[in-house]
């Protein structure tokens, strides 16, 4: 099927979700989660054959995002089975108001229609997508990287499975068969055909489709991450919270990749730094994280002197760019300078810094001394996510259910004419 065939199919068969009630779609995510584990085994012979095709191609990183295991199919099918959980964002009444002349206006929440999902080499992206779609009473198209693509056809090969197993047409999560640039463009223009486009990947993607989309979108993904150390913050606090924000997981897009240090600690932190993401890793047998260092720091400590993009640079690796500052105030102007829009943090003891940083830096998520790694749908209790927004409108940070909704007015009344 073209990728226009695939489109019509999710609209012809969004009607049928439309008038599915909550129940109905939550016997719909646990036939989907349990036909994950049931085909577990398809999917990671799928998957294996797309890691084997990615070696030697992306980095050990790239691959680790990549891979699959029984494990992290288990927990995709749980994601889904938490969003079972949450509460039906459909019909909700978000506004209700009763007019003088007797109407009573309400301002309801309903389902897009058909959403369609761009994403790189994410395959747990694929059933997230999926499950958060359906519960928000949507279609959902994905097109997966070609990196992925043979892990994304078994997932949703399952998904569908389950979707057929509970009564409702296997059209309502479908992959883009696909892989190239066109494909994209395909959705980016599908005017009439989709409602809402959301990328998810790398700045590279991002741009393209905010740039080119026809259709609404909504930007996401991209995360030059700030951590600001205060000259009075917690010392041993500040370097648990870096280590966590970069080296817990480095591919993904709340993971730190630029870290501020106020002047007047930073002879004394740095070398602290060093030792706890280079040294204290290389004796582990662990990644060292390479530090790019502006003139200041690199007179403290030795590293690789940044270059001139490595403050702009979402590097998704075992790499941090580091610089110093005189104080809150321009350790803020720099975030404003560089950042992606995505998760900041700063580790002080001062009240007067914590609300001068809470009020000056402009991201979706700021952190009051702990972790930009937070910044996820699961951890805050929304179940799996779309993906980080990174805009204003009509969404921002992380993407549950209530974000992959719209609404229209319903207006009651008992005659009234204008």
């Amino acid at each position: 099927m073209t990728t226009h065939d695939i489109l019509r199919a999710a609209r012809a068969a969004w009607p049928a979700l439309q008038t599915a009630d909550t129940d109905r779609k939550n016997a719909a995510l646990n036939a989907m989660a349990d036909a994950l584990v049931e085909n577990t085994n398809a999917i990671l012979a799928a998957n294996a054959l797309d890691m084997e095709a990615a070696k030697g191609h992306i980095s050990e990183v790239m691959l680790d995002r990549l891979c699959l295991t029984e494990d992290r199919v288990r927990a995709m099918a749980d994601g889904i089975r938490e969003v079972v959980t949450l509460p039906d964002p459909v019909g909700a009444v978000i506004a209700h108001v009763q007019r003088p002349n007797g109407l009573v206006i309400e301002r309801t929440r309903v389902a897009m229609g058909v959403i369609a999902i761009i994403y790189e080499s994410r395959p747990n992206v694929t059933s997230d997508a999926a499950a958060l779609a359906l519960k928000a009473g949507s279609a959902c198209v994905l097109r997966g990287g070609k990196e992925a693509f043979k892990s994304a056809d078994a997932i949703v090969r399952a998904l569908q499975s389950g979707l057929e197993a509970a009564g409702l047409p296997a059209a309502l999560v479908q992959l883009v068969q696909d892989t190239t640039r066109q494909s994209a463009t395909d959705l980016m223009t599908a005017v009439g055909l989709v409602d809402l486009l959301i990328p998810r990947g790398g700045a590279g993607l991002i741009k393209a489709v905010t740039e080119n989309a026809k259709v609404p979108c909504i930007q996401t993904g991209t995360g030059i991450c700030h951590v600001y150390v205060d000259r009075d913050a917690d010392q041993e606090m500040a370097l648990a919270i870096i280590d966590n924000a970069k080296t817990s997981r480095p591919s993904v897009c709340n993971a730190e990749e630029v870290l501020l240090v106020h002047r007047d600690i930073a002879a004394e932190f740095l070398p602290k730094l060093k030792a706890r993401l280079v040294d204290e890793r290389q004796a582990k047998g662990l990644t060292p994280v390479e530090l790019r260092l502006d003139p200041e720091a690199a007179a403290i400590i030795p590293g690789t002197p940044a270059g001139e993009r490595d403050f702009d640079t979402e590097f998704l690796d075992y790499i941090l760019a580091v610089g110093t500052v005189g104080s809150a105030d321009e350790a803020i102007a720099h975030i404003a300078a560089h950042s992606t829009g995505h998760s900041e943090a700063v580790v002080s003891r001062d009240p007067a810094v914590l609300d001068a940083f809470t009020r000056g830096v402009d991201s979706a998520a700021v952190y009051l001394n702990c972790s930009t790694r937070f910044t996820d749908g699961g951890e805050f209790g929304l179940g799996c996510e779309m993906g980080i927004s990174t805009q204003k409108l009509h969404a921002r940070g992380p993407m549950g259910l209530e974000e992959l909704t719209t609404y229209k007015y319903i207006v009651r009344g008992n005659g009234q004419i204008r």
